[in-house]
Order: C-alpha cells, then sequence, then structure tokens
C-alpha cells in the first residue's frame, strides 16, 4: 500500500482531503471517501466540508464508529487568535502573536490530542530564546485550557506540569551616580517623564499616559494598564506639598505656558505628547551622551554601568529606595509583597551589625 499524502495522515483511512484555491483567492476545503462503485471502479464520495461531519458520514460508509474529534492545531491556533487574543491587553496581544507565531512553526500540522508533554519539553529544550521559550509554553498550555472550554478536547492540558527554563530577574539597580549622569544630559521632556516615573513608581507606558484630569482632590489617579489596577498617590505629606505633588504643578504650569490642547502631562516644548518611541529617542541619546562623558573622564567602569541603563529600571530604582515594603508594594500595584522583594526590591536589604 502507498504512504499517504502528508495532508492526510491526520485522517481516518480512506478519507481524503481536498484543498483548492477559489478565483477570489479563499481556500475550499473538502473531504471524500476513496470507495468503489458497483463495478469494483473507484470513485471518490463527497463528505462535506466540515471535518466533524465528514468523519461521521465516513464511519456510515465504513461501518466504523465515529472517530473522536482531533482537530489539528492550526485551527484551535487560528480561533485562539480571533476570539480570546483581541480581548487582551495592547502589550499582552502583540507577546502572544509573537509566541503563536514560533507555537505555530512546531505544532501546526499536530492532531490537538496527538501533543504530549514529551514533545513540548522537547520544544522547550531546542529553542534558543529560553525566556521566550517559558512565554510560548505558558500560552500552548492558557490554548489549550481554552480550547476544553470550547470542547474541542477532552484531554489533560500536555503543557500542564512541564517544567520551565530557569529565569534570572534582571537585577540592574541605577543608584545615584548613574541616574545623574543620565539626567544631566536629558531633554526637558525626558527629566520630566524621569521624575514623573521615579515619583510614581509606575510602568512607562502608565507614565506616558497620564492626563491633567487625572489631578483630582490632592491626588494622582492612576489606572494602571497591564493589571487594571487603581491606585491614588497622594500628592501631599499632611498640609506640606510633597516631591510628587511639586512635579505635578511644575507640569500644570508648562501646560498653561505652552498652551497644550491634548490632555498629557509629560509633553514636548512645543506641546506634543511624547510618545513610547519619542521617550526610548530621547533616553537613548542622553545615555549615549553620558557614555561619552564617562570615557572622555577615563570611567569605563562608570560607561558600562550607564550602558546598562533602561527606562524600565526606574520603577525597580523607585521600589529599592522605599525603606517600607510593605508602601512600596502597594506603590507598584502588587498585591503580593514577595514580587516586590524578588524581582523590584535591587538593594540589599538594611540590616544592623552583631555590635
Amino acid at each position: 500500500m502507498r504512504p499517504r499524502k502528508a495532508a492526510n495522515r491526520d485522517l481516518p483511512p480512506r478519507m481524503i482531503r481536498r484543498v483548492r484555491t477559489l478565483k477570489s483567492g479563499v481556500q475550499w476545503v473538502g473531504y471524500y471517501y476513496d470507495g468503489r462503485d458497483e463495478t469494483g471502479k473507484r470513485k471518490e464520495i463527497s463528505l462535506g466540508s466540515d471535518l466533524d461531519i465528514a468523519k461521521a458520514e465516513w464511519a456510515k460508509l465504513d461501518c466504523k464508529p465515529v472517530p473522536a474529534k482531533n482537530t489539528l492545531l492550526s485551527k484551535v491556533f487560528d480561533r485562539y487568535e480571533a476570539e480570546i487574543i483581541p480581548g487582551k491587553k495592547p502589550r499582552t496581544q502583540k507577546d502572544n502573536l509573537l509566541s503563536l507565531k514560533q507555537l505555530r512553526k512546531a505544532f501546526s500540522d499536530a492532531p490537538i490530542n496527538a501533543v504530549t508533554p514529551q514533545a513540548i519539553a522537547q520544544y522547550r529544550d531546542k529553542r534558543t530564546g529560553k525566556v521566550r521559550a517559558n512565554r510560548e509554553i505558558s500560552l500552548l498550555s492558557h490554548i489549550y485550557n481554552i480550547a476544553r472550554e470550547w470542547g474541542i478536547t477532552d484531554r489533560e492540558n500536555p503543557a500542564s506540569g512541564v517544567r520551565k527554563n530557569k529565569e534570572t530577574p534582571r537585577d540592574f539597580y541605577a543608584d545615584a551616580t548613574i541616574w545623574n549622569a543620565v539626567y544631566g544630559a536629558a531633554s526637558l521632556e525626558l527629566k520630566d517623564a524621569m521624575d514623573l516615573a521615579y515619583f510614581t513608581a509606575q510602568r512607562p507606558a502608565d507614565v506616558l499616559s497620564m492626563r491633567a484630569t487625572d489631578v483630582v482632590d490632592s491626588f494622582l489617579q492612576v489606572a494602571q494598564g497591564k493589571t487594571s489596577k487603581k491606585l491614588r498617590i497622594r500628592l501631599d505629606a499632611g498640609e506640606a506639598i510633597n516631591g510628587l505633588g511639586e512635579l505635578i504643578e511644575r507640569l500644570l504650569e508648562q501646560r498653561k505656558a505652552r498652551a497644550v490642547r491634548n490632555p498629557y502631562l509629560i509633553v514636548t516644548e512645543d506641546g506634543r505628547r511624547v510618545t513610547a518611541a519619542m521617550l526610548r529617542l530621547r533616553f537613548d541619546d542622553a545615555r549615549n551622551v553620558a557614555i561619552a562623558k564617562a570615557l572622555e573622564n577615563e570611567d569605563p567602569q562608570l560607561a558600562a554601568s550607564i550602558r546598562q541603563f533602561q527606562f524600565r529600571d526606574i520603577r525597580p530604582k523607585a521600589a529599592s529606595e522605599i525603606d517600607d515594603l510593605g508602601h512600596a508594594s502597594r506603590l507598584l500595584g502588587h498585591t503580593d509583597k514577595r514580587i516586590t522583594e524578588t524581582v523590584y526590591r535591587r538593594v540589599g536589604e538594611i540590616v544592623k551589625p552583631t555590635r
């Protein structure tokens, strides 16, 4: 017997898949039974274009029980991308699509019930991007859970319990020397963004999205984009205004002086909103100037440290410089202090000597 074509290996015996590209460019898929007519001559009997219905019709013709659903993962990936990913946050959508692109290369042609924990572990070991592999396995696990909800499979999630690659959290800490070097070379809007990020300890995207209308009754109201966590950050300390309050007052005054029409706090000198791309360019420029100056002063060690500094390091810098762990955790919007302590606190704990 001739071996089956790769396109039909996931189908029952004597069942054929035909794929046609219509004039509109849409691909049409139909299923056929490879049977015989009364004279014994080969005859393809149409089973329809729905795979599950086709399998039921195949079972009648072949006198076999209806095979269990075993949809190809490519179909599950398509449905997950169309129905689930659009409901996630923009950054998560972007990450999911990148992960899904890699998963498709390895698992698209696999029937959903054919994937084993061993196959997923092999995928993990072959991926060169170890951290990305962890994200991809997590996404695959969620896809299987959703597929179970959809009734596509009733098998146990094969990704459940698969060991992840070890991850080392980023531990870079921008001390005062590094901060001052970059801050001193920064444009006015970059300084504003750095100050606002430090005082609020929020993510870069949340800093850039802060608006003048978020200032209400001596509070800066924050709705974190990643977690939807809502915070009210005080702008005063008792009767006196605090550092964040002074910054907010200055930013509001700048808006009036520049006749800014958009609602955002971080704007350029000509009143334009600072986008993520603009922030990155300005930060890179200031960092390069700081590196060059450190090298001029024959301090390659400082230059190497400045080169590691990223805008996202301001959030853990703020968390590291708040003595009270509970306060730091609440300001960052964490529900678990352990996340703040293990990931964001990047300086050693203050302790007393024996004597």
